[in-house]
């Protein structure tokens, strides 16, 4: 049953259309005015409003404006006499439900309120499978239940229904791109464009370009004019993966896109203004960087508004068994090879392992013995490569002034090599040594990376 306000300055309609809806067990308010109907309107919700058309002063397209503004979910049905037919139709373009021509049979009146209520409960309805849908996937695919995890979680959920920027830290293959899907997700600009790229992915010159747009002829091989990336995200939110790959004067840019909420596109004198919720992302100290002259301060501190640290695997191993039943089980379905179950072995190797490619180097190493498995049960035979690193020697754990500089400097080297997921270009620039310094090293310590 519904709840009903009858607006109308007629007191036997007034009258008449509440006994009638009383009848069908609805709660009834009345007001004989428009006045008295935004007074009303103001202080209760109701989920049908019937009002007459014309009324001194304030009349029923006032009383619809007023119900709209204060509860859009109301449905509001107009009375109107034959001759403002057409004024009814002009209320229904501003938002009514329906329209009734005075006198109208009760059956009539019954059969429009009904609509309007069984509207109302669909809209309800819809509008609450698509919370309980959004709050079952919010977080897609950020999945784990220690304490780390589960504070960047209360983080994502806290600032996520703000426009704040915000900064993603954490090593490569963390999920940093998954946490700002998700923010995105729980953000009031879900409904709009999420737009990612990879700053390192496109030399400097192209990414301005990629970003901004350009106008035709405004280098070789403009034809025409494009659209960037800012523009295609214009009310949804744009993460930039890599930030530390841009140029300085990129960062100028971008700062005072941040600045000035505008961007000028390539070759363009004009600018656009664009509301863009801007998330970036790195796997570097960004302290460091600004330290260093690589990155400019005032951006760092324009970026830094929320930081979030995605905490390496390895500081959350009591998630591997939630993240492995997770992707076994997308990995299984993907791949149409029905996976039974998991070894209690595997999960025991898989804790003693370092996982320095973090959780997307978990992910392939499913997806691949998922390929290959036969037996329908994933055990440790699946995980060779995994079990033959476990296994491997390490340096005999002897307090430091015990050890030798080259059992120092071997130790070293190895902790760099996997907090950089052995990738030689990058533990060679955190050593602060030459590549081809550090390749010879890991010769002479016998230290073979996975390329």
């Amino acid at each position: 049953m519904g709840k009903i306000l009858i607006v109308d300055d007629e007191e036997s309609m007034r009258i008449t259309l509440s006994l009638l809806f009383k009848k069908q067990g609805h709660a009834i308010s009345t007001a004989s005015s428009g006045e008295e109907a935004v007074a009303i309107i103001n202080k209760d919700i109701f989920d049908v409003i019937i009002t007459d058309l014309k009324m001194e002063e304030l009349g029923g397209i006032d009383v619809l404006r007023a119900a709209k503004v204060v509860h859009t979910k109301t449905e509001v049905i107009i009375l109107t006499a034959y001759g403002t037919i057409k004024n009814a139709v002009e209320a229904m373009k501003l938002g009514a439900f329906d329209y009734l021509t005075k006198p109208f049979e009760p059956d009539e009146g019954i059969l429009v309120v009904n609509k309007a209520l069984e509207r109302k409960s669909l809209i309800g309805r819809v509008e609450y499978l698509r919370k309980e849908v959004r709050d079952k996937y919010r977080f897609e695919n950020l999945v784990g239940e220690s304490p780390k995890f589960q504070k960047v979680l209360e983080i994502i959920s806290a600032v996520a229904p703000t426009d704040s920027t915000v900064l993603l830290l954490g090593e490569t293959g963390t999920g940093k791109e998954l946490a700002a899907k998700a923010i995105h997700n729980l953000s009031l600009r879900r409904d709009n464009n999420f737009v990612a790229l990879n700053c390192g992915s496109l030399p400097p010159q192209i990414l301005e370009s990629e970003l901004f747009g350009y106008i035709k002829g405004a280098f070789t091989g403009a034809s025409k004019n494009k659209e960037g990336l800012f523009s295609a995200a214009d009310r949804g939110t744009l993460f930039l993966d890599e930030i530390t790959a841009t140029t300085p004067e990129f960062q100028i840019s971008l700062l005072r896109v941040l600045q000035e909420g505008e961007i000028r596109r390539v070759g363009d004198v004009k600018t656009e203004k664009v509301d863009v919720r801007l998330l970036v992302a790195t796997n570097k100290d960004l302290k460091i960087e600004v330290k260093e002259s690589r990155f400019r301060e005032d951006l760092y501190h324009r970026l830094n508004v929320v930081p979030v640290e995605l905490p390496p695997l390895r500081d959350r191993r009591e998630d591997i068994p939630l993240l492995v039943e997770h992707f076994v089980k997308a990995y299984s379905e993907k791949l149409e090879n029905l996976i039974s179950g998991v070894d209690p072995a595997v999960i025991k190797l898989f804790r003693e392992y370092y996982w320095p490619g973090n959780i997307r180097e978990l992910e392939h190493t499913i997806e691949r013995a998922i390929i290959f498995c036969r037996s329908g049960r994933l055990t440790v035979n699946d995980f060779d490569d995994i079990a033959a690193s476990v296994a491997k020697p390490a340096l005999l754990e002897r307090p430091p002034e015990e050890l030798t500089l080259q059992e120092m400097e071997k130790k070293h080297i190895q902790t760099v090599m996997k907090t950089c997921g052995e990738n030689q270009t990058k533990a060679a620039e955190k050593l602060g040594i030459g590549r081809n310094t550090l390749w010879r090293k890991l010769k002479e310590y016998t230290i073979i990376p996975e390329e």
